[in-house]
This record gives C-alpha cells, structure tokens and sequence, in this order.
C-alpha cells in the first residue's frame, strides 16, 4: 500500500509559501535542489553566473546573475532577492567549481579561484541570509559539501580542500547560530551524474572502480538529492543542526 502521511507529518514537510534562494541552480545538482523546492510550494530565487540563469524564468522561478566571488556581491544578491520574494526562509549554496591536475603540479590561481568559489562566498552568502534570519529568530541553510569532505581524493587538492572546509564552516555556524533558531547543515553528494563528473564517467577504469565501491551499484542522479533537500529545509529538521548529510549510494559505507 502506499504511505498516506497524516496532516501533521504532511505539516512537517510543508514548505508551501516559504522564499528561498538557490545558488548555481544552472548545474545538475543545483538545478534538482531548486526544482525540490519548487515543487514543495516555496518561490525560489535561482542565482547563478551565466545569462542561462534567465532560462528558468519560463519554468516560475525568479532568475537573479550574479558572481558571489565578487567584493560585496552576496550582499547585494540577498538583498535582491528578499525584495522579489518579501520574505526569506531558505539558503541553499550550491555553487561551485573543481580543477583537476597533480597536487605538485596545481595552478595557484586555479587554488585561488576554487576556495574563492567554493568557500568564501559560501561562507559570505551564508553570513548574509544570516543577518536577516538572526532578526526573525528562523532561518535554513544547507550547504553542498562533497565526498571529499571526508577524503582527500585524487587530483583535486584544492576541492577538496574548499569541501572539507565547506563541512567545518556548517558546523561552526551552527555552534553559533542554533540558539538563535537558524538550522545550518549540509549536504554531501556522492558520485552523481553532472557535467563536472564527465571526465570519471568516460575513463572507463576510473568508472568500473567508482561502481565496485558504491552498494547502490549505480551513480546518482540529480533528483536523488530532492527528499534530503526538503528534509532540511522544513520543520522536519528542527532539531538538526551541524549535520553533513551524504546521499551517496552508500559510497562511505564500505
């Protein structure tokens, strides 16, 4: 039979009329989590670097560009998007970038522009919902950290580096911002089918040994994030603070 919920654990999942903002909701993962949101009823601001962002204006969302990595920018960003939405109850920081090469051989501006992307804004777009949730004592950030938050991985240094500090910086916000009814958590993908995964999915050794390890025996796909998406971000999640959330085919597992 199918799971019927009663009105009050329906309650719990409801995000019917909440505002929120997704960050690079022009990529894979990003795009899922906003479609996630969506279709739980919230309007949603999707942010993103490229004219393409205006592309999901047609599908109901509210197109914002905008490069966080800019001085001041993620302030301006939030405040733009509070003014389309007259309310904000939801962050997601789904942006990011990765560069592969030899740890010994890694561009120091590829290492810049990767923590510049993928932590510092993260933290400062954070940093900025926050002032406005600190004064409505409500406020949900999810974060996207990585399997290599937990790991070093291979040819990656500087995301993993930006991911691991991605996982600490959620937690250190929750430390700080729990008391005062902010839910700061992240997520942490597995391996998922995106653009940015291509280069693993068609060496086929590297992909033969991706599927060995994962129990699910599959890769992911984008939509697979959408139930930890909502769960984090309705009053299901009340009392979870501080948390990386994998939903990674049980990658970590063995």
């Amino acid at each position: 039979m199918p799971l019927v919920m009663n009105p009050s654990m329906a309650q719990l999942f409801n995000l019917e009329g909440k505002g929120a903002i997704v960050t690079g909701a022009t990529g894979g993962l990003g795009r899922a989590m906003a479609e996630a949101l969506h279709d739980a009823g919230c309007r949603v601001v999707v942010v993103g670097r490229s004219e393409r962002i205006f592309e999901l204006a047609d599908e109901g969302y509210l197109p914002l560009r905008s490069d966080l990595t800019l001085d001041g920018e993620p302030d301006r960003m939030v405040d733009k998007a509070i003014q389309s939405l007259d309310r904000l109850d939801i962050v997601i920081n789904a942006h990011g970038i990765v560069s592969r090469a030899l740890a010994e051989e890694f561009p120091l501006d590829q290492w810049n522009r990767t923590i510049a992307t993928n932590l510092t804004s993260v933290f400062q777009t954070a940093q900025a919902a926050a002032k406005h949730f600190l004064k409505r004592k409500y406020g949900k950030i999810i974060n996207v950290a990585s399997m290599l938050s937990f790991s070093g991985g291979l040819r990656a240094v500087a995301y993993a580096a930006s991911k691991g500090g991605v996982a600490q910086l959620s937690k250190a916000m929750a430390n700080e911002w729990a008391p005062h009814g902010i839910n700061v958590n992240a997520i942490a993908p597995g391996y998922f089918e995106t653009n940015a995964t291509e280069p693993l999915r068609s060496d086929p050794v590297r992909n033969q040994q991706i599927l060995d390890r994962l129990p699910a025996g599959r890769w992911g796909k984008p939509s697979d994030l959408k139930g930890a998406v909502v769960f984090l971000a309705s009053a299901a999640s009340d009392y979870v603070h501080g948390i990386i959330l994998p939903v990674d085919g049980g990658w970590l597992s063995r």
